[in-house]
């Protein structure tokens, strides 16, 4: 045989011994970390003034759903609640977020909650003008001035439509600051997260209920074909199938590994803690040597403004800086923080993982390069191809090095994988961690804890062939063929250091990144 070609061979079974071996790292820590509830956190037992003021930080634009009640969990949290402040963010007023916030607040008079408004915020908008500086992130103009309002020194910055536990605070806190039962203290982290996972609640309802018939389309339903329906009925609501079964496959067995690992910074922005004293340091040049003399005149969240992906900046930054008597990240094991979907296309899925790849593609690029070879249609071949070109496996199992041999090979594989995926899944959305008391909505109490019904096996194979199927064509399109994302209705172009500029200022020659915009990246 060709040389190259075994070397290739070589390379290719490396690499996807590699990936099995980072997987088995997040399967095993999920498993270990997620079949039971965790302990109660141990701050709420600590002397009052011993207690850290969190601020909660909570952004919106338009009607996720569930949104009240994920709204509403921020309220539950068993947090002592005057040492909890809660801070509901919107574009506008015209916003439908803004009637359900209001809501909420209302319904809690005795929390010190409020709700801020991007159009009201005269730093933003003094004399008509937007402030000097700040970028177009929508995220972070969304959070400006509820951040520079902060009290206290904790910041818990969580996406308006997740769900959280009712511990959750407690144990972020306990995470964060060191807390251990019985007054034991540990190294404090510089932030702390939490591992999400997505829940199809469409998908989960019985076809003529009535919250499934809301969300249907009116093709599906002028529709007499059953075969045309069911087409239609895939198109427009299976996205929220392939979303639900990457985030609890692919990601979660990555995003486990990683951060037991702790080679490297990776988070999603959906649940993320840290102290406010902390980012204004390492935003600043003056008391950073991280940063150039020239960097961003903003500190802060502010920083950030000019930047696409910011929850993984901020954590890249905290990472890389030095704050002594602190440890880089900590993943809040045991707590999910749950994302009801529903209605979501095949389309909007795309559109989804589209933005995702390509505000990732100059945050970490080697990652994003390399990430068609850890999916295992992809990372199947190379083991197989392996297999069936290095020369010892001939000769010590009699592996034939013929293309018949490599697809054998290759679907054992895959087939393997699908298995363990499934494993997981079912794991993740059992709800075993999950704290659940009367408060916990039916689609966060998980398939074992009274919530919604375990994916049927034919159909949860559907979505997980679905999911691979597309990763590779989605990867090439976002990575390969395109720079711009789209907020809210607006596009962007990325550019090469992370900064974004308006598409429209692109075409017309106008280089700046202070474009406007509003609202919260997807």
């Amino acid at each position: 045989m060709i040389p190259a070609i075994q070397a290739l061979g070589y390379a290719w079974f490396g690499w996807g011994t590699f990936v099995l071996l980072v997987q088995s790292v997040g399967v095993y820590n999920i498993f270990k970390r997620y079949s039971s509830v965790p302990k109660p956190p141990a701050v709420p037992s600590l002397p009052k003034d011993d207690i850290p003021h969190v601020t909660v930080i909570r952004p919106a634009k338009g009607l996720e759903p569930y949104l009240y009640e994920c709204l509403l969990s921020t309220f539950q949290q068993t947090y002592p609640k005057d040492k909890l402040t809660v801070y509901f963010c919107v574009s506008s007023k015209d916003d439908a977020a803004y009637a359900v916030m209001k809501r909420v607040v209302d319904e809690h008079p005795g929390y010190d909650a409020r709700i801020f408004v991007e159009d009201d915020d005269p730093a933003l908008h003094q004399d008509g003008t937007t402030m000097e500086h700040m970028g177009p992130n929508p995220k972070i103009r969304n959070l400006s001035r509820a951040y520079r309002e902060v009290k206290g020194d904790i910041v818990w910055v969580a996406d308006c439509n997740v769900w959280l536990s009712r511990h959750t605070a407690g144990h972020m806190v306990d995470r964060l600051c060191g807390f251990g039962p019985d007054g034991k203290r540990s190294t404090p982290f510089k932030l702390v997260h939490q591992l999400p996972i997505v829940v199809d609640t469409v998908s989960s309802l019985p076809r003529d209920s009535s919250e499934t018939q809301a969300l249907l389309s009116g093709s599906i339903e002028a529709s007499t074909d059953d075969d045309h329906r069911a087409h239609i009925s895939i198109m427009s609501q299976g996205g929220g199938r392939l979303e639900e079964m990457f985030m609890c496959t692919t990601h979660a067995k990555f995003y486990s590994a990683i951060n037991t690992v702790g080679v490297a910074p990776c988070i999603v922005g959906k649940s993320n803690m840290f102290r406010k004293s902390h980012l204004d340091i390492v935003t600043d040049p003056s008391q950073n040597p991280v940063l150039s003399s020239t960097s961003n005149a903003l500190t802060g969240l502010d920083y950030f403004s000019n930047y696409i992906c910011e929850d993984h900046l901020i954590g890249d930054l905290l990472w890389k800086s030095s704050i002594p008597g602190h440890r880089n990240h900590g993943l809040n094991w045991g707590g999910l923080v749950v994302q009801p979907v529903a209605g979501m296309s095949v389309k909007a899925y795309a559109g989804r993982r589209v933005r995702w790849l390509r505000a990732r593609k100059w945050t970490v690029l080697l990652a994003t390069l390399v990430e068609p070879g850890i999916e295992s249609f992809l990372c199947c071949f190379f083991l197989s191809f392996g297999l069936t070109t290095v020369p010892w496996f001939d000769e010590r199992f009699g592996i034939p090095q013929t293309w018949g041999s490599l697809l054998k090979c290759w679907t054992v594989g895959v087939t393997a994988w699908m298995f363990l995926d499934r494993m997981v899944s079912n794991r993740l959305h059992a709800g075993y961690s999950i704290d659940i008391d009367e408060n916990t909505p039916a689609f966060a109490k998980g398939s074992k804890r009274g919530g919604a019904e375990r994916r049927p096996f034919g159909q949860w194979l559907l979505a997980w062939v679905g999911r691979e199927g597309l990763a590779m064509p989605i990867w090439t399109w976002a990575v390969l063929l395109g720079a711009t994302v789209s907020w809210r209705g607006k596009e962007f172009r990325v550019r090469s250091d992370m900064s974004v500029v308006a598409a429209d200022q692109t075409r017309n020659g106008r280089g700046s990144a202070n474009g406007r915009a509003s609202g919260k990246i997807d």
